[in-house]
């Protein structure tokens, strides 16, 4: 229970002083041993703590994703494998599991999709990260648009694209080989974007360091770069930017898009 349920509890006489303060006392973690679950996450940052499966065994990712979605009624995996995957939807079987992205998430009311960021690839096998970003995005309250395959080897499918990809509020562009997707769009769009290189392509590349150092040392301004095949970073901060530009609309310090 969150602390204004439990101020509301307490108002509406359902819960006693003593059994709040008992209930607050588990904050802000919980302590399982093996993992200690910060209760506390989303009164700080607005999104629950996010399970990273890999390195979990099946057992353990059951228990932490059940007592996550417990608490808070949302949750998400980053990650996560078949198996980890059917232990947790035999406890939780509203949860959802997208293969594709390797993610797995369970929410009592899905979030409400406001405003709007785009995920663009460069490549076609950029597509699994990209989809952990857009998925990211949208449990985070983001309306997301998807732009795939519009890398510069073919710079006419980006430049097609622009008129869309100009109406986001932040740009994610996730791209292997090279990565130079992502100077070209911030070149391009007066929108924040975030780089996400990707571990795909040939021998040089170096399992994603080329497209990171090509990110890294771009001379396009209004450009940051997450860890290579971060999608899950891309996308939250994309919805972060967001939620701010909603936010700033609804306190009348600018114009909703």
């Amino acid at each position: 229970m969150l602390i204004q349920e439990l101020l509301e509890a307490v108002q509406n006489h359902t819960l006693s002083v003593e059994q709040a303060m008992e209930q607050l006392r588990d904050l802000p973690y919980h302590n399982m041993e093996y993992a200690k679950l910060d209760y506390h996450r989303q009164l700080r940052t607005g999104f629950p703590e996010v399970i990273f499966g890999q390195g979990k065994t099946a057992a353990q990712f059951r228990e932490i994703f059940k007592s996550l979605y417990a608490r808070n009624r949302l949750v998400l995996a980053t990650r996560v494998s078949q198996k980890q995957a059917e232990a947790a939807l035999a406890l939780v079987p509203c949860a959802q599991y997208d293969q594709t992205a390797r993610l797995l998430y369970a929410c009592e009311t899905k979030p409400e999709q406001k405003g709007l960021i785009t995920v663009c690839t460069g490549g076609t096998a950029d597509i699994p990260v990209a989809e952990e970003a857009a998925v990211t995005a949208e449990l985070c309250g983001a309306r997301v648009a998807r732009v795939y395959d519009i890398g510069i080897a073919g710079i006419h499918r980006l430049l097609n694209a622009l008129p869309e990809i100009r109406k986001s509020n932040a740009v994610v562009a996730v791209a292997g080989m090279e990565g130079a997707l992502a100077s070209v769009l911030a070149g391009q769009i007066d929108k924040p974007v975030i780089a996400v290189p990707t571990s795909i392509g040939y021998g040089a590349h170096l399992q994603g360091i080329s497209a990171l150092l090509t990110m890294l040392n771009s001379c396009a301004a209004g450009m940051a770069a997450v860890n290579i095949d971060n999608g899950f970073g891309g996308g939250y901060i994309a919805a972060q930017i967001n939620r701010m530009i909603i936010n700033a609309a609804q306190n009348g310090q600018l114009h909703d898009t």
